[in-house]
């Protein structure tokens, strides 16, 4: 059975009908993912901005943390080398060495700066490596004298210490030979002894003179070294023995302390800047208003002519000199009955090429009856005539 026209018609008229429905729903969609487009957008830039100011942050934070530990730790440690050198221009041709062995060793940091820092302590020691030769067995104690000095070559300060080699029995040396000959017999191993001379367990730098070197003096003339080096150990107290003996616990706490300070003052100023913003616009409406009250009290407060116009008469307002003038209404029959309600004729300024424009308004009844006491038996309409 083919469809009739009025079928194929009702069809048409509902696909009519659904189509506008599917282009407004493929509009909302459209128009709700835009909208969701650029909140993410949003989203994405704040948390980048977020994750770069955080960043900047912590790079200021580890950046101070930093020039405060360069600034406040001195130097803990330093080590150099000592070459010692003897005279032997002497007099008499019996002896090849005329002085005892001398060294001058410089106390700067690559020849400029200071190793050590006014008033703190400092301990300086003297390693010496001596062969354990018939010589220097032999030779008992011996005496180690250090003078530092200051840049104009005054003398800050003198000290000597006593040293000499750990005794060993002829026993003891044959054992410890047989044992290490494999080492001995490559190279890997010496027949040695470290000597250490403490010469100052307290050392403080003057700061009037800044030591910059001192000569350091062995008074044996028969000594034999292999090599000898001079150690500064800074002797820290309070603060700089937590910085030094715990450095890793000691930057993290340093670096989260100035993140979270430099983190407070930006919070603290970005809410000020918030509320800065946000408190100026509502005091300027509240200045607009209180300059807006002195005109409200001035328009309620303009007097009234008491004695040509009733007590309940609207002010009426212009900004010139009000004339006012009462015209009685030839118009008006006497006689009238005393219940009759009184008009009268406000005047209403309006702007209008200059002229003038007169509009009439009913009173209430207390108008009429406070006019009637004042006119008796004949009506009078109050005209006030003015400028605007």
């Amino acid at each position: 059975m083919q469809p009739t026209m009025e079928e194929l018609e009702s069809e048409d008229s509902g696909v009519q009908d659904v189509g506008p429905q599917i282009n407004g729903l493929v509009v909302q969609i459209l128009e709700t993912m835009s909208v969701l487009l650029v909140r993410i957008r949003q989203k994405l830039l704040e948390m980048a901005l977020l994750i770069c100011v955080i960043l900047l942050v912590f790079w200021v934070a580890l950046f101070l943390y930093g020039s405060f530990y360069y600034s406040f730790m001195p130097t803990a440690n330093f080590i150099t080398p000592v070459y010692f050198y003897s005279r032997t221009d002497c007099p008499s041709p019996h002896h090849s060495v005329c002085s005892f062995p001398v060294a001058n060793v410089s106390l700067l940091k690559n020849g400029k700066h200071q190793v050590m820092t006014y008033g703190q302590p400092y301990q300086i020691t003297l390693e010496l490596e001596m062969p354990e030769s018939p010589a220097n067995q032999e030779l008992g104690m011996f005496l180690v004298k250090m003078t530092p000095y200051s840049k104009a070559g005054q003398i800050v300060d003198v000290t000597a210490r006593s040293a000499m080699l750990h005794y060993r029995s002829s026993l003891l040396q044959a054992l410890g030979t047989v044992v290490f000959s494999p080492m001995l017999l490559t190279g890997a191993s010496e027949q040695k002894q470290p000597v250490t001379v403490e010469l100052y367990s307290e050392f403080k730098d003057d700061s009037y003179k800044p030591t910059v070197g001192a000569v350091i003096e062995i008074h044996s003339q028969h000594i034999q070294i292999y090599r000898a080096h001079l150690y500064i150990f800074a002797h820290f107290t309070g603060i700089r023995y937590l910085l030094y003996h715990f450095p890793l616990i000691s930057a993290l706490i340093g670096v989260m302390s100035n993140f979270a300070f430099l983190s407070l003052i930006i919070v603290l100023s970005f809410l000020q800047f918030n509320l800065g913003s946000h408190r100026t616009p509502g005091k300027a409406i509240k200045q607009q208003e209180e300059k807006n009250e002195p005109d409200d009290l001035n328009d309620q407060s303009e007097p009234q002519d008491e004695g040509k116009a009733p007590k309940n008469v609207d002010a009426m307002e212009c900004s010139s000199l009000e004339v006012e003038e009462s015209i009685p209404d030839m118009g008006v029959e006497e006689g009238v009955d005393d219940s009759r309600e009184a008009a009268e004729d406000e005047l209403i300024c309006e702007a209008g090429g200059g002229e003038m424009i007169l509009k009439h308004r009913h009173l209430s009844q207390c108008m009429s009856q406070s006019s009637q006491a004042l006119t008796g038996t004949v009506d009078k309409t109050y005209y006030r005539v003015g400028v605007c």
